[in-house]
């Protein structure tokens, strides 16, 4: 436990084109819970930092009064990422605990969750956090509509902050804010919403400490698989296999689309590792984000399951249950993918897993 709480935590900030992911970080930086933690963005100049400013370290390298280290990404990320974290070690720069990453208006977050994984040395050294998108309530329900990128960066969120919800309120256009947080919650059913405007933005709300950190996992994982987000009627119960699936009311944005799998037995964990790997070493450009809580066979605390497109987390041993409900809950944000093929597939994988248990049993 000691060695996991070593690790750098990741949040990442993204947004469309205007969505005001500049105006929400510029918000955080002066928040004394962003204290141990370093900042990478595009351009010092695209923040308005001067006023915030305590110490200049160099060019690209100022420390804020809220004790946060702010720098400029050059280039490549996973070089100034590792150009940071020595930095931190050899006593350049203060010591921080987080990294927070701000992406540009039409970056897809998954190779940066990919990042943390495929570099050697960034993952032994940092963990996703969470990852915090901005969508712009006046021009958002078209940009979803019209712009894949901007789908994408709703859909793997976990935290979703709606800006310029004032403007709307001004023109009294109730319906099209009501609009744009349906499309929203088809994308992303159990990310929760924060207007930027009415709603007090600190970093305790918006981040996540290091899911494998015991102290913070258990209620990010219960947020995870909040099946009530996803319930909207639910398919005959199969007695055979417990798996249950919500229908699909999560169509019509780009092919993207959210669906919840609950299943009543215990899983094979080799079986649904075996499933896991082929599924997303076929399909993993369109499975935008995996997130689960699994009831395995002879394993008496729960396993949360964590991906993004290709990448998969280690699995999190959970202490305790963070609900009564002990079914397996995993929940899919996939693209131009069918839920009943996925569905059945894992169905059919536990069903070996399980045959093949009794046979060693035998």
């Amino acid at each position: 436990m000691t060695a996991q709480r070593k690790f750098v935590t990741v949040n990442v900030i993204t947004g469309f084109l205007g969505s005001g992911k500049t105006t929400v970080l510029q918000k955080l930086l002066t928040d004394p819970g962003m204290k141990d933690t370093a900042v990478l963005i595009n351009e010092f100049g695209e923040v308005g930092l001067d006023h915030h400013l305590l110490e200049r370290i160099d060019d690209d390298t100022v420390v804020l009064q809220s004790g946060c280290i702010c720098c400029t990404i050059r280039g490549d990320l996973a070089i100034s990422m590792r150009d940071l974290l020595s930095r931190r070690d050899s006593g350049e720069v203060p010591h921080f605990s987080r990294l927070v990453i701000e992406t540009t208006g039409l970056a897809d977050p998954a190779p940066i969750v990919y990042t943390l994984t495929a570099e050697d040395v960034l993952r032994h050294h940092f963990r996703l956090g969470n990852v915090v998108t901005t969508v712009d309530a006046v021009n958002g329900a078209k940009q979803l509509k019209r712009n894949d990128e901007c789908r994408k960066q709703a859909a793997v969120a976990d935290r979703i902050v709606l800006t310029k919800m004032d403007m709307l309120a001004e023109k009294d256009c109730v319906e099209d804010a009501d609009t744009l947080i349906a499309q929203l919650k088809r994308l992303n059913p159990s990310a929760p919403h924060f207007d930027s405007q009415k709603d007090e933005l600190t970093a305790a709300k918006l981040f996540t400490n290091d899911v494998y950190d015991p102290r913070a996992k258990s209620a990010e994982v219960a947020r995870w698989i909040d099946a009530e987000a996803f319930t909207d009627g639910i398919h005959a119960h199969d007695d055979d296999t417990g798996a249950h699936a919500h229908d699909n009311v999560n169509r019509h944005d780009g092919g993207i689309h959210a669906f919840c799998l609950t299943f009543d037995t215990p899983l094979d964990w080799t079986a649904f590792g075996l499933w896991l790997s082929a599924l997303l070493q076929n399909h993993g450009e369109e499975v935008l984000r995996v997130k689960g809580l699994l009831n395995v066979v002879d394993v008496a605390a729960p396993v949360a399951i964590h991906g993004v497109q290709h990448v998969v987390h280690p699995p999190i041993h959970l202490n305790r249950w963070p609900d009564s409900d002990r079914r397996s809950r995993i929940v899919f944000i996939v693209r131009d993918l069918a839920e009943d093929q996925i569905r059945a597939s894992l169905i059919a994988f536990n069903q070996l897993g399980d045959i093949a248990s009794k046979q060693v049993a035998a």
